[in-house]
């Protein structure tokens, strides 16, 4: 397929700048928002018989001018069924600092842990022009947190060695404190960090440390969904994909095939094979929870369509057509134009009618983006 078959207008309105929330007004000016991560819109997929659903039923099985809402996916599922989620952690992985001798403010992101001996990390600078080998960057005022750029990686990437002389856990509990959550480029430059980002843009079963940003569909899950979910006797399998910024680049080919991904690191572990395989076997549905977890699964699904134990990095693209091996169900966010996991998503629901979906989407007014709405794909 072609890059300009997922090309669409995304009104700037409709990119969601914070996760669903009611906002009040304090007496004195102040604003306060009130966050309900279930709260978001779903659309439903039923990628065999052709149809989308987008409103709840009545009685009668007649359409409501009620929109579906993500705590109403639990009515397309039944006891027995498994999600299969991603529990990687996001770490606070964008820190400023400032150069020595000019003072400039750098952008840091953090990427990954190098050498933890040698504190070396792989990082990305912004202002990438201003940072040469050698430079130092101060990250507090008067503070013992500074770093040494000692390599040139990419274009806007650096090697940074640490110097904070410590033990390993208390350099990085210091460093995390000067960070704050990596939110999206899309958000950050249209509005400022708020205190309860961290928080926000993290799923509530986040357990490995590892991302740089959040596998955004396991965003809604609130512990009063899951807890419903548990109640239906739904099963929750587990692995871990540390998300990277691979999914936020931009394809500069027309011809997808011709598109690399950046490696992202998998691990999925015997009991996270013995509950999808053992849900599959007994005839069950496999949900996929985002476009990370699908990703992981169909880089370790056997020709036997059973999930295999892995630890490793993948750099699988999925884009249409592609034969699916292991799940049945899928959820995903509403993503940008020409992304990779729009890509990923009408790759496993087909094309035309996501790409419908994605129109109506836009005609009505559903959030994009990490802190968007949903869609729920079923094999139906």
């Amino acid at each position: 397929m072609k890059l300009s078959q997922f090309r669409f207008s995304l009104p700037d309105e409709q990119v969601a700048l914070f996760p669903p929330h009611r906002t009040f007004e304090n007496e004195d000016g102040t604003v306060e928002r009130i966050y309900s991560r279930d709260q978001s819109r779903l659309m439903v997929i039923h990628r065999k018989r052709q149809i989308i659903e987008m409103y709840k039923k009545d009685a009668d099985g007649n359409d409501t001018d009620q929109f579906l809402m993500f705590r109403d996916l639990v009515d397309y599922f039944d006891e027995g069924d498994t999600f299969v989620f991603n529990d990687t952690k996001v770490f606070p992985a964008r820190l400023f600092g400032t150069k020595e001798k000019t003072d400039a403010q750098i952008e840091v992101f953090l990427l990954r842990e190098l050498n933890a001996e040698l504190r070396l990390w792989d990082v990305l600078v912004e202002p990438a022009r201003k940072i040469r080998i050698g430079n130092k960057l101060f990250f507090e005022e008067d503070g013992p947190m500074v770093a040494e750029v000692i390599d040139n990686t990419t274009s806007r990437g650096r090697t940074l060695r640490f110097l904070y002389d410590c033990e390993h856990e208390e350099f990085k509990r210091e460093l995390y404190a000067l960070g704050s959550a990596p939110l999206p480029r899309y958000i950050v430059d249209r509005r400022e960090t708020v205190a309860e980002d961290m928080e926000n843009f993290q799923t509530i079963y986040a357990k490995n440390e590892g991302a740089v940003t959040a596998p955004a569909t396991g965003l809604h899950f609130s512990r009063e969904l899951m807890k419903m979910m548990e109640i239906r006797g739904f099963n929750f399998a587990y692995l871990t994909v540390h998300c990277g910024l691979g999914c936020f680049d931009s394809i500069e080919v027309e011809d997808l095939t011709k598109h690399k991904m950046s490696s992202e690191q998998i691990v999925i572990d015997e009991s996270c094979c013995q509950l999808v395989n053992d849900t599959k076997q007994a005839g069950h549905r496999v949900c996929t929870v985002g476009v990370s977890t699908t990703r992981a699964t169909e880089t370790t699904v056997g020709t036997d369509g059973l999930l295999k134990p892995f630890n490793g990095w993948t750099n699988k693209f999925i884009f249409p057509p592609y034969d699916f091996g292991l799940a049945n169900a899928m959820i995903a966010n509403f993503y940008h134009p020409e992304s990779t996991m729009m890509m990923l998503t009408a790759a496993f629901g087909g094309y035309d009618i996501v790409y419908d979906a994605y129109k109506l989407a836009v005609e009505n007014g559903y959030q994009f983006g990490c802190f968007g709405d949903a869609l729920l794909i079923l094999d139906d």
